[in-house]
């Protein structure tokens, strides 16, 4: 890699950690180029050189997020082998990154999806974000026929939506009121759906 290229990527690291940032602590609303800029040391105009829009570097720092639940999701379940039980353990978790990150879980559903530019990519990234992080894990019941290729796609949606469901209220109507009270049901909820599921 030339000098040139090694200086790009610093500069591009800059803006997206720098972004990153605001998105966890302020949210999608509080971005723009100026304060993106401001956070990273250097001018807007600096900014165009590398990017062509904040959109750009929403969908950098979306992706950035998707590797940090990924990397979060597996130092809580790394160890344990494949079946039910890992695919519980990795849903709960996934669950986890976003009680311990509330902006994330903003960033990736509550905002419009005008506030992203309609760009498909971010958006893709984010509705298959739950899926992609079981991926291993329904491949493994799939192989060993614990589950069904028709089946497959309607019991992804269905725990994608519970799982949103039960971190929106959670997260933003304070239903249940405590963490306890939210794990209880968490765990009910997940065993109820895996149980259905692999039971058919």
């Amino acid at each position: 890699m030339s000098n040139k290229e090694i200086q790009e990527q610093r500069m591009k690291s800059y803006f997206i950690e720098a972004t990153k940032s605001i998105l966890k602590a302020e949210g999608l609303k509080s971005l723009s180029v100026r304060n993106i800029a401001d956070q990273a040391g250097y001018s807007y105009a600096t900014l165009y050189n590398y990017f062509r829009d904040v959109n750009d570097l929403v969908f950098l720092c979306v992706s950035d997020f998707q590797e940090e639940i990924r990397s979060f999701v597996n130092d809580k379940t790394g160890h344990l082998p494949e079946g039910t039980e890992k695919l519980k353990a990795t849903i709960l978790a996934y669950m986890d990154y976003f009680v311990e990150y509330p902006g994330i879980f903003e960033l990736f559903f509550l905002e419009r999806i005008g506030d992203f530019g309609a760009k498909k990519s971010t958006l893709n990234l984010i509705c298959n974000s739950l899926n992609e992080i079981c991926e291993s894990s329904w491949n493994y019941h799939l192989q060993n026929n614990l589950i069904k290729e028709p089946e497959i796609l309607t019991a992804k949606e269905q725990i994608k939506l519970v799982v949103t469901g039960i971190l929106l209220f959670y997260l933003n109507r304070q239903t249940p009121v405590s963490y306890m009270e939210y794990t209880r049901l968490s765990n009910q909820q997940i065993d109820f759906f895996l149980n259905y599921i692999f039971r058919n």
